[in-house]
C-alpha cells in the first residue's frame, strides 16, 4: 500500500480515522475555499487484494480492525462513510489514499492539488483521480511543492507532508519544508506524517520542528509498542501546524479509543505542544 518500509502491521496515523477528514470537515466549517496540498501523495487509493497489499498484510492491523467495530466514535463518520462509498457490498477492499480522501471529502468550491515524483505511481495517481476537475495531478520532487504552489490564491491551505522515508535525511527535508511553507504563506495549516522509532532521531527532528517559525504546531503521536521496543516502528505521529480550532478536542476523544483497538503489545498515545501560542 503506502510506501513506508518498515516491518507490516503498523498502521500510520494518516491511515487511520484522524485526522485528515477531521482537518478537512474543521475547515471546512468557514464557506471560503481551501486548496488541498499533498506532496508525496502515491497512487491515490489502492486494493487490498492486490499483490503488495496480501504480501504484507500491513492492514489486517489497521483499517481491517476498525471496519469491523461497532463501537465507533461518531467523529470517525466521514471517514468511514468514505470507506463504505467504496466498498458497497460490505467487503472491505477498497482503501482509500490521502488523495482519494481529500477527493471525496473536500467540498465544490476547493482544489486539490496533488504531486507525485515516481513516474509509475504518478501515471496512476492521475488515472485515479481523473474526470475531477477540482483535482490537479503535478509530476515532480515533493519538496519543492511549497515553493512552487504557495501561496495559493484561495488564501487557505492544508498540506499533506507524507514521504516514503527512504533517505535518512527526510526528517529534517520535512522540517525544511514546513519552514518554507510556513514562510510562503504564514496561515498553511500543514500535517507532517512520521514513523516513531529512532528516539534519538527524533530527537533532533522535535528541535528542528520546534524552530521552523511556525506560529504553533501540535505534536500527535499514536503508539502501538512501547516506546523503548529495540528496532521497531513503535508508532506514528503527526506535526501539525496551525491546527484548526476544535482538533485538538477532538484528537483528545478519538486517541484513546484508537490506542485501545490498533496497540499491538501495548497501545498508548501522547499529545503536546512544541510551540505554543
Amino acid at each position: 500500500m503506502h510506501r513506508h518500509p518498515f516491518p507490516p502491521g503498523t498502521p500510520p496515523i494518516s491511515s487511520n480515522p484522524l485526522p485528515l477528514p477531521r482537518l478537512i470537515a474543521l475547515m471546512s466549517r468557514k464557506e471560503q475555499p481551501f486548496a488541498y496540498l499533498d506532496t508525496h501523495a502515491g497512487i491515490g487509493l489502492y486494493d487490498l487484494q492486490g499483490d503488495q497489499a496480501n504480501r504484507t498484510g500491513e492492514y489486517l492491523e489497521g483499517i481491517a480492525r476498525l471496519w469491523g467495530a461497532s463501537d465507533l466514535p461518531p467523529l470517525t463518520a466521514d471517514y468511514l462513510r468514505v470507506l463504505q462509498e467504496m466498498n458497497p457490498d460490505g467487503q472491505l477492499r477498497y482503501y482509500p489514499g490521502s488523495p482519494e480522501l481529500a477527493r471525496r471529502l473536500t467540498r465544490a468550491q476547493d482544489r486539490v492539488l496533488l504531486n507525485e515524483k515516481h513516474p509509475e505511481d504518478g501515471v496512476l495517481l492521475k488515472d485515479n483521480m481523473k474526470g475531477d476537475r477540482r483535482v490537479k495531478v503535478h509530476l515532480g520532487e515533493g519538496w519543492h511543492v511549497p515553493r512552487a504552489l504557495l501561496p495559493v490564491p484561495e488564501k487557505r491551505a492544508l498540506m499533506l507532508i507524507d514521504p516514503p522515508f527512504e533517505q535518512l535525511d527526510e526528517m529534517q527535508r520535512c522540517a525544511a519544508s514546513l519552514k518554507e511553507a510556513i514562510g510562503r504563506m504564514r496561515q498553511t495549516v500543514a500535517a507532517i506524517w512520521y514513523p516513531v522509532k529512532d528516539q534519538r532521531m527524533l530527537r533532533r527532528f522535535y528541535q528542528d520542528l520546534a524552530g521552523t517559525g511556525a506560529p504553533k504546531l501540535l505534536r500527535v503521536e499514536l503508539l502501538v509498542h512501547p516506546l523503548d521496543t529495540p528496532n521497531t516502528l513503535t508508532g506514528s505521529g503527526l506535526a501539525i501546524a496551525n491546527p484548526p480550532w476544535g482538533l485538538e478536542e477532538e484528537l483528545r476523544e478519538l486517541l484513546p479509543w484508537l490506542s485501545k483497538k490498533l496497540g499491538q503489545t501495548q497501545g498508548g498515545w501522547q499529545m503536546d505542544w512544541l510551540i505554543a501560542e
